[in-house]
């Protein structure tokens, strides 16, 4: 098994920060590992929503349908994807604090079979790519906060 576990702190509301965690279809404004990303079926996003997400991993592309599996907004996340070898749980827990919120992320990926013989490889891959989809992360919320800072002032000088 590799586990990637840091705690984010994002200059977002848990809500906003929620939201954005959730929609697995915006995996690639944040994650460089994700390649593509597209919601599967339509509604609110809620639990039971699907994502296909292709990521570059390890030199290829793997395609994973992603499917919440716990969805309490805006405290907690968690999404599960499994194909023939590979099963991938990122649970994902949000807590207000002054400022924003700390998002501690803990994602798994759980090799079966013959294929557990590279996990080795794979903890230190998955340990690259955790760090650069954090920074990622608060780069992308960063933005966010700063496009939303900016709408609320000229909302406020309009008014």
């Amino acid at each position: 098994m590799a586990r990637f576990v840091d705690a984010i702190d994002l200059p977002l509301s848990p809500e906003a920060a929620f939201d954005l965690l959730a929609d697995f279809s915006r995996l690639p404004e944040w994650d460089p590992g994700a390649v593509e990303a597209r919601r599967l079926g339509s509604g609110p996003i809620a639990r039971g929503s699907r994502f296909r997400v292709v990521s570059e991993f390890l030199g290829r592309r793997v395609p994973l349908t992603y499917e919440i599996v716990e969805y309490e907004r805006p405290l907690r996340l968690v999404l599960r994807a499994r194909d023939g070898v590979l099963t991938s749980l990122d649970e994902i827990n949000f807590a207000a604090r002054a400022g924003g919120t700390r998002v501690t992320y803990d994602a798994r990926l759980v090799l079966s079979g013959i294929a557990q013989l590279g996990d080795p490889l794979l903890q230190l891959a998955f340990g690259f790519l955790g760090r650069a989809a954090v920074r990622g992360l608060q780069t992308r919320a960063a933005a966010l906060a700063a496009h939303e800072g900016a709408r609320l002032r000229r909302a406020a000088s309009a008014g």
